[in-house]
């Protein structure tokens, strides 16, 4: 069992940079393929970043790609998030999740989240 908790956000202006990191505690880390998401208010659960266990692989969604970089340190227990170039229409709550097979089901699933940290990139 793995806890998760975010941190880094914050407000920062457009075009500005900003890099949210993910703790966690208990568990195996290097065990879970981690994940980054979003929301905003009213809007629902948006994909942003995915990578795999070993750190040698990545996805990301077409809003954020080619300014975004996801990468973890499992000697430290960590996932972070680089985003550069911010625009307004990033500000979200952004969760970091660990995923795995629930055997429940067979299948890959994010199945622990972290509570979320806020970015708000202003105009």
């Amino acid at each position: 069992q793995v806890q998760l908790a975010e941190s880094g956000g914050g407000l920062v202006q457009a075009g500005g940079s900003l890099r949210l990191s993910c703790a966690a505690s208990g568990g195996t880390f290097s065990d879970y393929a981690m994940g980054w998401f979003r929301q905003a208010p009213g809007k629902g659960r948006e994909f942003v970043a995915a990578i795999t266990r070993g750190g040698d692989g990545a996805n990301y969604a077409d809003s954020v790609k080619g300014r975004t970089t996801i990468s973890r340190d499992n000697t430290k227990n960590t996932v972070s998030l680089q985003m550069n170039s911010l625009k307004p229409e990033d500000t979200a709550v952004y969760y970091c999740a660990a995923r795995y097979v629930v055997l429940a089901t067979n299948h890959w699933e994010y199945a622990l989240w972290g509570q979320g940290t806020q970015v708000t990139v202003s105009s």
